[in-house]
């Protein structure tokens, strides 16, 4: 009971903090003193407390849009273990529903966009349904992998099962998944190189785009649904690339949120170094993220 408490209210608490920490990298690198660690939560509380405005061009979906998103991501969050605990919700086949899970999310976003009858939102849900059909098969190839190294088709023992002795055994496959995981966790949270969540120039917008014409609550909730969903795959890269088991439940829970802090961190420094990249370029990178997931899996078939 007790690491499920703290499994849901670090869920609830950490996401915009991870925010924080790749903002304050970045100014960091920029040579800036830069926003706050909390600033995110100030502007989603800034936002939550503001009216709405919504366009008489738009229907419920509109309005369902976020909160669809975010009751999604939220469930997503408890199918993932964190700190090298159970996840409160677990059964066989769970990994399934948590790759759908974002794919519904993703489908309201869209359908949210396309609901506007703007031009530029149809042209944003262009994009993130053809990159999202880039990025999908990796995560399938990660899920299949990781079910077969550990006998499971559940996500709690697919990813407590990795540890030190499973990369001495199976260490190419898992490098392999590490590096198209990292490239998928980057574009499924609309990072650069692939998009930049801080500009406004619709053009070049991928997410962005699609959230224009929300505003007040709405807006507040996508963003914490975003940090949110930063938070979800994160931990799910984190048991990849970071893998513990202490024995101590109080330790294990710290070395997990130490582990998402330098996930952030290491966004962070992508993010300062890199240039986003011309969108042509998007899809080969997403398909070569596919090819490392696939090796991987042919690896560890015998």
């Amino acid at each position: 009971m007790t690491n499920t408490i703290i499994h849901i209210v670090l869920a609830l608490a950490m996401p915009p903090l991870l925010l924080g920490v790749i903002g304050k990298t970045k100014a960091t690198f920029a040579g800036r003193v830069g926003a706050p660690f909390l600033q995110p939560y100030y502007d989603i509380i800034r936002l939550l407390q503001k009216g709405s405005v919504f366009s008489t061009t738009t229907t419920w979906v509109f309005r369902a849009g976020p909160l669809v998103t975010l009751a999604t991501t939220a469930v997503a969050a408890l199918l993932i273990p964190c700190g090298a605990h159970q996840a409160p919700l677990s059964f066989q086949g769970d990994m399934i529903l948590y790759a759908y899970l974002f794919a519904l999310g993703r489908f309201f976003t869209m359908a949210a966009a396309l609901d506007t009858g703007s031009s530029f939102e149809g042209m944003g849900s262009a994009r993130e349904a053809t990159y999202s059909c880039l990025a999908e098969p990796t995560l399938f190839f990660a899920l299949i992998t990781l079910s077969r190294l550990s006998g499971s088709y559940s996500l709690s023992p697919m990813l407590i099962n990795i540890s030190f002795g499973v990369w001495l055994n199976s260490g190419a496959a898992l490098l392999m998944l590490v590096g198209g995981m990292f490239i998928v966790l980057l574009a499924e949270n609309c990072r650069i190189p692939f998009d930049d969540p801080t500009t406004h120039l619709e053009l070049t917008m991928i997410h962005e785009v699609m959230v224009l014409d929300h505003s007040g609550p709405a807006l507040g909730i996508i963003h914490y649904a975003a940090a949110l969903k930063l938070y979800v795959l994160g931990a799910f890269f984190v048991h990849l690339a970071l893998p513990y088991a202490s024995g101590n439940w109080l330790l294990d829970w710290g070395l997990f949120i130490v582990s998402m802090l330098e996930l952030a961190v290491v966004i962070g420094i992508v993010e300062s170094v890199m240039a986003r990249l011309r969108l042509i370029r998007i899809p080969q990178l997403l398909v070569a993220a596919t090819i490392l997931a696939a090796f991987s899996t042919l690896l560890v078939i015998r």
